[in-house]
């Protein structure tokens, strides 16, 4: 479930493909913790299905506002206003406090202070998005996949900025395959 496109609101986009990947709260909780926003160890026994209901939404806000930068849109749209609305209002809000506290073996590691909150999870989240929509070189990164039939989209860091799929091993792999498929036919059918 885990996709790393270089930030992590990108990554919320992502658990929309190829199907939902949050659900319900178990699967959030997942995600939490692969997306590194909670500290490994750290109890998530209130997640539930309203958490995962409001990060879907703040995933459909952000997809909105990044596939428009993606078309150029010059002029926002009600529906992009709006999102962005929804995706400001969440940024505005206190994101999750971290302290340092130390484990069993006497090693200092993270932990959230105040336990766990969505609305502060959100606010991170959020953040990250308001932090890319507002960095232009950030957006000149930003790409979508070509691969065909996939929506996934990501930064390309790439050397050259030339990356043409999310993952070479997947969407990458089916193109040569499809396009060795192609050569193959286009020789035989002579």
């Amino acid at each position: 479930m885990r996709f790393d496109s270089g930030r992590v609101c990108l990554d919320l986009v992502a658990t929309f493909t190829p199907h939902e990947g949050i659900p319900d709260g178990d699967e959030l909780r997942v995600w939490l913790a692969g997306a590194g926003l909670v500290p490994d160890r750290t109890p998530l026994a209130r997640v539930g299905p309203d958490w995962a209901a409001a990060f879907r939404a703040l995933r459909g806000d952000v997809e909105t506002l990044v596939r428009a930068e993606l078309a150029g849109a010059a002029a926002p749209s009600a529906g992009t206003a709006n999102a962005l609305a929804r995706v400001n209002a969440l940024a505005a809000g206190p994101p999750p406090g971290l302290c340092a506290v130390r484990d069993q073996e006497g090693h200092l590691v993270r932990e959230l202070c105040g336990g766990v909150e969505c609305g502060a999870l959100l606010a991170a989240v959020a953040r990250d998005a308001v932090e890319l929509l507002t960095d232009p070189g950030d957006l000149a990164l930003l790409r979508a996949c070509e691969g065909d039939g996939c929506t996934r989209v990501y930064l390309d860091t790439s050397r050259g900025h030339r990356r043409r799929w999310c993952s070479s091993e997947l969407c990458g792999n089916r193109e040569r395959v499809a396009r060795h498929r192609r050569r193959v036919l286009a020789s035989g059918s002579r």
